[in-house]
């Protein structure tokens, strides 16, 4: 790995953004269920500040990004860190991006005091699990992660 840097994004950077998140998707094979658009990032990431990217850089180029935001623990009665979204390159990885990306984003939850740093991964994604395990990662047994989207989402918000 060359000298790696970190920048944050800001709003000239949607189309850059979305790039990675259709390059995740496809390697999740889940490139159907992306809807998102520029504006669409523009809007949540930098209007409503719902989430921030940072960019793991090589020189001038971006070889990674996170999507993270901020979740809440009632029990630690603090904010955490939750990282939605890490992608490396493919011409990039097995260089220590990743695990750039991943400690940088430790430093900031430190940074501000926060009490978690918390992702999620797919059972079948064995490398990113064995990388996750090796930084100490621990699976949380016994949760399962339920979700509600689209119109079951909308039916119940009607009901």
């Amino acid at each position: 790995m060359s000298e790696v840097s970190f920048r944050f994004a800001n709003e000239n950077d949607c189309g850059l953004i979305l790039e990675f998140i259709n390059a995740l998707a496809v390697y999740e094979k889940m490139e159907d269920e992306v809807i998102a658009t520029e504006d669409v990032l523009n809007e949540w990431l930098f209007e409503k500040n719902a989430a921030e990217v940072i960019f793991a850089m090589e020189g001038d180029v971006e070889v990674g990004f996170a999507l993270f935001f901020h979740n809440f623990s009632t029990f630690l009665g603090k904010a955490g860190i939750y990282l939605e979204d890490l992608y490396v390159k493919p011409e990039f990885r097995s260089k220590g991006y990743g695990k750039a990306l991943i400690k940088k984003l430790a430093q900031i939850a430190v940074e501000r005091d926060c009490g978690r740093f918390e992702w999620s991964c797919l059972d079948w994604n064995q490398p990113s699990i064995d990388f996750y395990l090796s930084l100490g990662a621990v699976p949380m047994e016994g949760w399962t992660v339920y979700r509600v989207s689209g119109d079951t989402l909308n039916d119940l918000a009607d009901d």
